[in-house]
């Protein structure tokens, strides 16, 4: 079976889409598979082309066995509307162009958070008679309200309507959570067409390891309770919950010699500088910029604690950050500041402390606590690593196979 992946997201960029999208398509070459994978110049979050890569029509790599296509796109940084939506609809259109030149195609999957890669995918099933997948990763439009980026409105309705057809057009529609099934259900999509397949993570990859001492002694961590956030700075997130709370806990006596260790990029980068500046946190708060994903787990190991969190709206109770399963893998306790679904899966799988989001005392006493009680700790690491086993990529990347086989009649 020939599988046509559509994505504006792949390695060497290290978010979750690309990340997810690398470790479902090299699982499923490894078992027999033919995909193709049609992209961009890696440039997430920062819009600068990553090095060894330029933006132009048409570029080809192999990487895992799988075919990449790079092609074109209008390139921005992680923030501003328009311009980011320029860059959703020139990458839609030459996806679409590039794919008519891709042969034998069994079935198209097109992934997620925005929807112009969906547009695309829809539109070269049509062409070429085939199925077409729509991975959902992000109930998009609704998350653009949800941020503030753009309020109610003529074209939030338009895009909802495009939201649906898309939605209705697709043979089969892969939820990462079951919220995001539930909500599709409420409006009239077929259930029977929604498959459920989470986030995990790459247990070969993210295990237990010691901190690493070269990078602790270089960051001046050595002797700290380290507390961490990895992943994007962006305006979901409001990570100036936790430059207070380092503010709040730089006068206790508990929490003197605990940092912070910020690492990625994302929209608010420089305002967060400025923000610990002005806080006069900026000795306790490291700031790290994005490392290749081979590199990762070196920082996680640095953390006695990782924090997870996210703005409080009802939009973001039905989404499962995907670095809580890399957690799970390092066996990292997790001060988990998102409610809903998530929050379910930390209580249930007893590897976190949960804590309501944007509530900077509820973070310094989750922080202290878990500063103070080694025991807990530990209780709480042994319970993500039991748990990191129902979410191993490989065996949610077949699940997803077996159902892409079903819907291509292969």
């Amino acid at each position: 079976m020939h599988i046509l992946f559509l994505t504006d997201n792949f390695p060497p960029e290290v978010n979750a889409p690309a990340s997810r999208t690398h470790e479902h398509t090299r699982q499923w070459v490894a078992a027999g598979e033919q995909v193709t994978v049609i992209t961009c110049a890696p440039n997430f979050p920062t819009g600068r082309v990553f090095p060894g890569y330029s933006n132009r029509i048409w570029q080809e790599e192999r990487i895992d066995g799988i075919r990449v296509i790079r092609v074109w796109s209008y390139i921005t940084a992680n923030e501003g509307f328009a311009r980011r939506v320029l860059d959703y609809v020139s990458y839609m259109l030459m996806a679409f162009v590039a794919a008519l030149f891709v042969r034998r195609v069994d079935i198209v999957v097109a992934t997620s958070p925005q929807f112009f890669t969906a547009v695309a995918g829809w539109a070269v099933g049509a062409l070429k008679r085939v199925p077409f997948v729509f991975e959902l990763r992000d109930l998009w439009p609704e998350s653009i309200k949800a941020v503030g980026a753009m309020q109610e409105s003529a074209v939030i309705r338009w895009l909802e309507k495009l939201e649906l057809f898309l939605y209705r057009r697709a043979a089969l529609i892969v939820s990462v959570t079951n919220s995001f099934r539930d909500t599709l259900a409420r409006r009239g999509i077929d259930a029977a067409k929604i498959q459920v397949i989470t986030n995990g993570v790459d247990i070969a990859r993210f295990t237990p390891r010691p901190k690493d001492a070269a990078l602790e002694a270089e960051l001046g961590l050595a002797g700290c309770f380290v507390a961490g956030y990895i992943g994007t700075h962006g305006m979901a997130h409001a990570l100036e919950t936790l430059l207070v709370a380092m503010q709040r806990l730089r006068d206790h006596p508990e929490g003197r010699d605990i940092r912070l260790v910020l690492l990625g990029d994302g929209a608010r980068k420089a305002a967060l500088r400025e923000e610990a500046a002005r806080l006069g946190v900026a000795d306790t708060v490291r700031f790290i910029d994005t490392v290749p994903k081979d590199e990762v787990a070196r920082y996680w190991s640095l953390l006695d604690v990782s924090v997870i969190h996210l703005r409080r709206t009802e939009l973001f109770t039905t989404v499962i950050p995907s670095k809580l399963f890399e957690c799970m893998g390092m066996g990292l306790p997790v001060l988990h500041g998102v409610a809903g679904e998530s929050a379910g899966i930390v209580e249930r799988e007893g590897c976190g402390l949960v804590f309501e989001p944007e509530n900077v005392d509820a973070l310094v006493a989750g922080l202290l606590r878990l500063k103070t009680d080694a025991a807990l700790r530990a209780r709480l690491s042994e319970s993500g690593l039991q748990a990191a086993r129902s979410y191993d990529r490989a065996t949610l990347a077949a699940r997803m196979l077996a159902s892409l086989r079903s819907t291509a009649g292969a």
